[in-house]
Parts: structure tokens; C-alpha cells; sequence
């Protein structure tokens, strides 16, 4: 038999070309064509004949490529996006219509069949290893860059922030350290835009804002924005991309001072980046979860993802104090049935407790001062427990090491001397006799809400920096060049140092002949800074331990003052009501 011929009917099977008995589809007796020749692809004999041979993994291929069929909900959800974009294309940003657009895209290749979704853990997984360190840098640099270069116009920051965090959350990076990094960036980088404005002006941007998607329209919604909630709006804004990248150009442009500026721009920043960080962060933590609720079931994942929207949603609706009004309006109307009129009196109970409640917590409801100092015990707070957990991660806070090393390269023994005496002036016993005093004779003058901050912001103090040392433990810096005992963390003595800074502000305050004169209180902060250093150059604390102990006592001291402030509003108030 020719070696090039099939085998005779009934022969052996050749391998990889036999036909399964289990297989989906019934194959039928091919028709003869032209010469004879069967159409098909399975061997045969016949004269005039070519086989045609096969190999198996083509077979599965072209089997794979039949089973591909094209995903309809895909093409519907991408034209539902398409019509979104098409209808609200002039009240949408622009990087949303760009990037509406390029998931409309995304999902019609995928509806295709010609694509498949890529392992998203893997792909995480990957993008965090390649990252690494220099997800610090990639995260600062976009959080500085989003106002400082209106690159919020085409980039929101809030991608490079949840990013940031799924990396911290695979342990690649530390998350305390970065959440500091992306708060201090965003911070500089608002200041940055906050100096353009203030010498380039509004024409700046109304000449080259729409090369950027800020067209007349916008710049004027903003403007509006502004007008209606003052200060509040550096705040706010933060949390609405299109103000978010203009407003501190627009608040040095319209010459809003720096004082009333800077406290409401470090809260916002602070919990802008903290948020956006921690939802990357958790959601990584959370991913196992997450597969599972979604491979047992999408139901229950679209149920949360539509709670989260509407919460949201809600939260931004009632952002608007005429909806809230109209919200309040419709309530009221509802409880005018005949099963609910007994409610009515509860509510109308409930309604003035509440009000002024949410009048007294709400930035800026209590003058610039309450602002000032909740931007103080959000910083004060982050710096001591952020390094409190940093320190139980790892056993030492980003640049213990580094700066023990330098100061260990600087010994000079006269400087031992000076740093030895300027140290005292953190001391706790000394620190401890003039607050007690200072608060007597503060009590005795009756000006007791300054008398409750230094006593009260002390008292705190203390406990937080004895907390702090029972609790973490942190073992001392080998090779001190004083004789200390006890733990490392926080430095009470840099805590106790910032006690002189509360002594210069009710200085400024009360005595006459300083009045207005607050540059006393920018010298008072070198205080505790070189009695921070002191203690870094007598090896007796690591660099963490002092910015843990300025932060423990800044939260104490702004908490104290916090309370203070609002028990005299109150007060105040109650009085002018009795008076009325």
C-alpha cells in the first residue's frame, strides 16, 4: 500500500485523528465533491484524494474558538455608559468623559468574546512588587502634582491614592508612612497653587483653563461653590475633583489670607488622602472576601456596591443645605397621618439638640479658632498613634536609623555639654511646677478657659506619654550619653516642651503689651524642636520618639482647647439667650 495513501476502510485508526464516542455533536457520512474527494477533514481513501492531515492541538483550538460566543450584557452596559456621557457632557469633567469613554471601549472588546479579564489578584499582586519603595514617590509626587500643576484637571488623584494603599496592604510598604507622605504632598502642593493664584491672578486661569477641560462655565460653577461656603470650601472641596484641583489658586487669587486658608486646606488634605489610601488599603485586606461573596454569588456583591453609591449619593445630596431644608420639609409632612401625629412632638424635641449639635461639630460654625485647632489634633494625633503602630510593625519608624546614624557622626564634646543644658528645659519636673502654677494663677484671675487648656492640656500629656511608654515598650538607643531609665516612646520631655508654646499664645492673649504680637508665639515653637533635638543628640530617643511625643502633646492641648472653646460658646450663648 502507497505510504502516502489513508488506510483502507476498516483499517486502524491513525492517532490523534480518531472521533470520541462521547463527543457533543453527531458526525454524518460526508458528500463527495468534484473527483470524488469527501469534504472533510477526517482521513480517507478514494482516488484523486489529498488527506488532509490535522494535528490534535488545532483541533482544540478551532473546538475553544466554537464554544467563544459573544456576551450581549457587556455591549448594553457600554451603550447605558455612552448614553451617561452623551447627556450629561457638559456638566461632566473631563477626565470622567475620558475615562467613561475607555471603559465603553474596554467593554465592548470584552463582550466580543475575543478578550478575557486578567486574575485581578495577579495583576495587583504584580503591580505591587514592581512598585515597591517607590510607590512613596509615585503617590507624594501625584498627591503634590494634582494642584500644584492642575494635573487633578486630567488625572484624578484619588486613583494613585487607592493604588498606594493596596500596595500598603500587601505589606510591600508602610501604610502610616505613606498615608504621612500623601498628606504632607497634598498639603504643599495646595500651597504651591494657593502662591500661583495670589501672583498670577484669575485671568491666568480663565486664559489657559480650557486647554484643560476648565472652560468659563465651570470656573464660574466653582466660583459660585466658593462664594457659598467661604473658608469651608477649601475643605469640602477637596472631596469634588473639578474644585479640588482650582480652589487653592482661587483662594490666593481672591485673596483669602493664609491663616484662614492653611487650617482648613491641612484637614482636608489630611482626610482626602487618609480615605482614599485606607479603601485601597482595606480593600486588599478584604480581597479574599471579596472573590468569595463574588464566585457565591453576584447578587450579594451588586446589593453592597448599590449601598455604598447610595450612600454616597446621599451624602453629597444632603451636602446642600436647601436639600436638606426640602428634607426636612417632607418629613415633617409625612408625620402629619393619623398613625404617625404622635412622633411629631419627639421630632420637634429632637430637632433643636440636633441642630445645634451638628452647628457646633461642623468646621468653621465656630470661627477660624476651632478650625485652627482640629488641624492641630488631626496632625498631633496621626504623629503619635501613626507611629505607635509603625513601631509595632516594624520595631522602628521611617528614619529611625538613618538619623541615629548621622547623629552618632556629629559627636562633639562641647555640644554634649550645650545639648545637656538646653535639654533641661523639657524636664518634667521643671515643666510640671510652672504649669501647676501658671494654672493657679490663671484660676485665681478667673480666666479659666485658658487656665483649663494648660492644666487640662498637661494632665493629658502626661498620660498620653505614660501610656505610650507602658504600652509600646520600646527598648532605648544603645550608648546614651545621660543616665535615663524607663521606655523610649514618646519623648516626654519634647512633649512637655511644647507646654512653653501654650504659654506664649495665652501671653499674647491676655497680657496687654502683647497683644497682636503672635510672632512671640512662632519663637516658642523653637522650644520644644530643640529640645526634640537634644534628645536625638544625646542617643536617649530615636527620631520617632520625638515626633511621637510633639504629637502626642499638640492632640492633648488642641483636645483641651477644643473643649474649652465650645463650653464657652455655650455659655455665651445661653447667656445671650437668657439676656434676649
Amino acid at each position: 500500500m502507497d505510504a502516502r495513501r489513508g488506510p483502507q476502510r476498516g483499517g486502524p485508526p491513525r492517532d490523534g485523528l480518531r472521533i470520541r464516542t462521547h463527543s457533543h455533536r453527531s458526525f454524518r457520512r460526508p458528500r463527495r465533491g468534484a473527483g470524488g474527494c469527501a469534504r472533510t477533514l477526517r482521513p480517507h481513501s478514494g482516488a484523486g484524494c489529498d488527506r488532509a492531515l490535522v494535528p490534535e492541538r488545532v483541533l482544540k483550538a478551532w473546538s475553544r474558538a466554537g464554544r467563544r460566543r459573544m456576551k450581549p450584557l457587556p455591549f448594553v452596559a457600554a451603550a447605558a455608559v455612552i448614553f451617561f456621557l452623551v447627556r450629561r457632557r457638559r456638566k461632566l469633567e473631563l477626565p470622567l468623559i475620558v475615562g467613561g469613554f475607555l471603559v465603553a471601549a474596554g467593554l465592548c472588546v470584552y463582550g466580543t468574546g475575543l478578550v478575557k479579564l486578567p486574575n485581578l489578584e495577579e495583576l495587583l499582586t504584580t503591580i505591587g512588587t514592581t512598585l515597591g519603595a517607590w510607590t512613596y514617590l509615585l503617590v507624594g509626587l501625584l498627591a503634590f502634582l494634582e494642584t500644584g500643576a492642575f494635573i487633578g484637571l486630567i488625572a484624578p488623584g484619588e486613583t494613585a491614592m487607592i493604588v498606594g494603599g493596596v500596595v500598603a496592604g500587601q505589606g510591600v510598604i508602610s501604610l502610616v508612612t505613606l498615608i504621612g507622605i500623601a498628606w504632607f504632598a497634598a498639603t504643599m502642593g495646595d500651597l504651591v497653587s494657593y502662591e500661583l493664584g495670589r501672583r498670577l491672578g484669575r485671568d491666568f486661569l480663565v486664559k489657559h483653563g480650557p486647554r484643560f477641560g476648565m472652560t468659563a462655565e465651570r470656573l464660574e460653577s466653582v466660583e459660585q461653590f466658593f462664594d457659598k461656603h467661604g473658608g469651608k470650601a477649601i475643605f469640602i472641596g477637596r472631596f469634588v475633583g473639578i474644585v479640588r484641583a482650582v480652589a487653592p489658586f482661587l483662594a490666593g487669587s481672591g485673596g483669602m489670607p493664609l491663616r484662614r486658608f492653611l487650617p482648613y486646606d491641612v484637614l482636608g488634605a489630611g482626610l482626602w488622602s487618609t480615605t482614599f489610601i485606607m479603601l485601597g488599603y482595606i480593600f486588599w485586606q478584604s480581597f479574599g472576601t471579596v472573590l468569595k461573596v463574588a464566585k457565591e454569588g453576584a447578587l450579594g456583591l451588586g446589593i453592597v456596591i448599590s449601598v455604598v453609591v447610595a450612600v454616597i449619593w446621599t451624602v453629597r445630596h444632603l451636602s446642600d443645605e436647601d436639600n436638606r431644608h426640602a428634607l426636612e420639609r417632607k418629613m415633617l409632612a409625612s408625620l402629619d397621618r393619623p398613625g404617625l401625629r404622635f412622633l411629631q412632638p419627639i421630632v420637634r424635641w429632637a430637632q433643636g439638640p440636633l441642630r445645634f449639635f451638628i452647628a457646633r461639630i461642623t468646621p468653621g460654625r465656630l470661627g477660624l479658632d476651632l478650625t485652627t485647632l482640629l488641624a492641630f489634633a488631626a496632625v498631633g494625633s496621626f504623629a503619635y498613634f501613626g507611629y505607635w503602630i509603625a513601631i509595632n510593625e516594624r520595631g522602628y519608624g521611617a528614619l529611625d536609623l538613618q538619623v541615629n546614624s548621622i547623629i552618632l557622626d556629629l559627636y562633639n564634646p562641647t555640644a554634649v555639654s550645650i545639648a545637656k543644658a538646653l535639654t533641661t528645659f523639657g524636664a518634667p519636673v521643671l515643666m510640671f511646677w510652672l504649669t501647676g502654677l501658671a494654672t493657679l494663677v490663671l484660676l485665681a484671675r478667673r480666666h479659666f478657659v485658658e487656665g483649663f487648656v494648660l492644666g487640662g492640656g498637661m494632665l493629658m500629656t502626661f498620660a498620653a506619654v505614660q501610656i505610650g511608654k507602658l504600652v509600646v515598650d520600646r527598648p532605648r538607643p544603645t550608648g546614651a550619653l545621660i543616665d535615663v531609665g524607663g521606655s523610649s516612646y514618646p519623648s516626654g520631655h519634647t512633649a512637655y516642651a511644647v507646654a512653653w508654646v501654650i504659654f506664649a499664645v495665652i501671653a499674647v492673649r491676655l497680657v496687654p503689651s502683647l497683644k497682636g504680637k503672635w510672632w512671640i508665639v512662632g519663637v516658642s515653637f523653637a522650644i520644644p524642636v530643640i529640645v526634640g533635638l537634644t534628645r536625638l543628640y544625646l542617643d536617649v530617643h530615636w527620631f520617632s520618639d520625638v515626633l511621637g511625643g510633639g504629637g502626642a502633646a499638640m492632640m492633648c492641648f488642641s483636645v483641651a482647647a477644643i473643649a474649652a472653646l465650645v463650653v464657652a460658646v455655650v455659655r455665651d450663648t445661653d447667656s445671650k439667650a437668657l439676656d434676649g
